[in-house]
């Protein structure tokens, strides 16, 4: 191939390396690229057993006064806000990544939730929630009586 002649003359040039090259940097500028689009804040996981479902959510910097949890129906709403580091006089950002200000995320979950018995812990950055299920949503066994 043309590129590999090259590296006779001390030319490392890759056509299909720098058209990837050109093709990552031009996603980036547009927002194209499944890598740089913006994902829903905070991550959340969810599964469900039989009896509650179980909800994990990373939100690091974030106080627990500073979260709102609700539970309308079947809809679990997470609201919260994530403040701005304080910098001392003369201090400047020279790389900001971390977002900050107010949040919201709601889930659909998969049946009604008693809400009175849920619980709510948050240790090191991660908010984990027990949904348990409501006694009207659980499945009843019915007894079948012989003579």
């Amino acid at each position: 191939m043309f590129g590999t002649g090259l590296n006779r003359y001390g030319w490392n040039w890759e056509p299909w390396r720098e058209f990837r090259r050109l093709q990552r940097d031009m996603n980036k500028l547009f927002g194209t690229s499944p890598g740089y689009t913006a994902r829903e804040y905070p991550a959340m996981n969810l599964w469900r057993g039989d009896d509650d479902v179980i909800l994990t959510a990373e939100i690091p910097g974030v106080e627990a006064n500073d979260l709102d949890i609700s539970v309308h129906d079947n809809t679990m709403i997470l609201r919260g806000s994530r403040k701005t580091d304080s910098l001392k006089e003369g201090e400047t950002y020279h790389r900001q990544e971390r977002d900050t200000g107010s949040f919201v995320r709601s889930v659909q979950l998969p049946f009604d939730v008693d809400v009175d018995k849920v619980q709510a812990k948050l240790a090191k950055g991660i908010l984990h929630l027990t949904l348990p299920r409501a006694e009207i949503e659980k499945p009843k066994k019915i007894e079948v009586k012989t003579n």
